[in-house]
């Protein structure tokens, strides 16, 4: 390899620019924490807000604009929902073989896990089929509820949380 003087060069061209000109407001014909060509953004410092006070801003003055700071508010993760339980309660009217199909048919129990919750219903009084959001419990309880009136059934569900 051949040696030349290509090195002096390049720090002589270095030393003889301003390297001012390529800080950023500092071009002629800039405004300082300007790029060329651009205009500078009107920004407004805030406070974070805190609720109350009528001298709550109304909102950001201008669309944030990438690289800009902006203030996020915390949204709270959202709980697990609640859920409720749906509860038979025990008549003198209607028949264990319906409250079984009930059981099997519109809580998926199996035969074993329908006459065991029938039995609960008959010796306690009451008993819990399934624990669901408030929708699905609230409506598997009016669609049993609309089967045994269908049937000539006076059974009684309820919901309730858990």
């Amino acid at each position: 390899m051949g040696t030349h003087n290509g090195g002096a060069e390049v720090t002589d061209a270095i030393s003889k620019l301003d390297l001012d000109l390529f800080l950023p407001g500092t071009l002629p014909g800039t405004l300082p924490g300007t790029l060329p060509g651009t205009l500078p953004l009107a920004r407004e410092a805030r406070a974070p807000h805190c609720g109350g006070g009528d001298d709550d801003p109304k909102g950001p003055t201008h669309e944030p604009l990438e690289g800009d700071d902006v203030e996020l508010e915390d949204k709270p993760i959202s709980a697990t929902p609640r859920r409720y339980k749906v509860i038979f309660h025990n008549d003198d009217y209607t028949t264990m073989e319906f409250v079984v199909e009930v059981l099997k048919r519109f809580f998926h129990k199996t035969d074993t896990e329908a006459a065991h919750i029938m039995l609960t219903v008959h010796k306690s009084g009451a008993a819990v089929a399934g624990v669901y959001t408030r929708d699905v419990a609230e409506t598997k309880k009016a669609e049993v509820m609309d089967c045994a009136r269908e049937n000539g059934m006076p059974l009684l569900l309820t919901t309730e949380p858990e």
